[in-house]
């Protein structure tokens, strides 16, 4: 186990999966300035990882995170130049989520608001428990999303659904998010931590190759692309070439399960 911005953020290496923690549950796991910092770094150690295949963020205490931490506004929004530095470390953390190789999996408990659901968004998938609550009520503190936020929220559940939930600041209860796309799964508050883990392994058992690039092609789907290019052409070539398509090959030959 490693700790990072004074213990607020935890990782744990298990075998092929990793588990982010957030680990503020006094307060609910809310983000505060030395967590944003340390993301990058804590995501550039997962990616220097041989042999990992997923990675799980979580939070600790029965929530994912309430959001950011309020009781640094005052610093953080002090004047211009440092609420546009604030604006820069949060892109720069969800971006290294975002772009982490690595399928990810947000595992998320009760509250799931604002900075939280950011940091959600940027995951792969997102599994709740069924007392979730998840929204992005920014117009209630006269902020707003990030338009990369925004993107996030946008591609997960349509415009229309992106919009009230920033207009109203409503929070969304686990089987509405769910009908909307907000979530993937729900699982019973007990059961939530082996569902995620369980569908974190299956993943892991698949191909690490596959698995890599389809993320890749799934990014360029969503910034706009709508051609194959040289270098996605190469890519689907490489695959050929590879030892995991000769492991797959084989082992549905021998009607076995591969081993990648």
């Amino acid at each position: 186990m490693s700790s990072f911005a004074d213990g607020a953020l935890e990782l744990d290496l298990d075998g092929p999966v990793a588990t982010l923690s957030l680990s503020r549950p006094a307060a609910r796991n809310a983000l505060n300035l030395a967590m944003w910092t340390a993301l990058p770094q804590v995501l550039a150690e997962v990616a220097a990882q041989d042999g990992l295949r997923a990675l799980i963020v979580r939070g600790e205490g029965g929530s994912f995170a309430s959001g950011a931490d309020i009781s640094e506004f005052a610093m953080l929004f002090a004047n211009r130049d440092s609420t546009l530095a604030y604006g820069r470390l949060i892109e720069d953390a969800t971006t290294a989520l975002a772009d982490l190789a690595l399928p990810t999996l947000a595992q998320i408990d009760g509250y799931c608001i604002g900075a939280g659901l950011a940091i959600a968004l940027a995951c792969d998938l997102r599994l709740a428990s069924a007392d979730a609550k998840l929204g992005a009520p920014p117009a209630k503190l006269g902020l707003m999303y990030s338009l990369t936020d925004t993107r996030r929220l946008m591609l997960a559940v349509g415009a229309s659904t992106a919009k009230a939930m920033l207009f109203t600041g409503d929070l969304f209860k686990a089987e509405r998010a769910l009908a909307v796309g907000l979530v993937n799964e729900v699982h019973a508050k007990d059961q939530l931590a082996d569902a995620v883990a369980a569908k974190a392994r299956h993943m892991a058992a698949l191909s690490p190759w596959s698995i890599r690039h389809a993320k890749a092609v799934a990014a360029l789907v969503q910034t706009g692309a709508t051609h194959d290019t040289d270098e996605t052409r190469g890519w689907f070539a490489d695959a050929v070439e590879g030892p995991d398509f000769a492991e797959g090959l084989a082992a549905f030959h021998a009607k076995r399960p591969p081993v990648f």
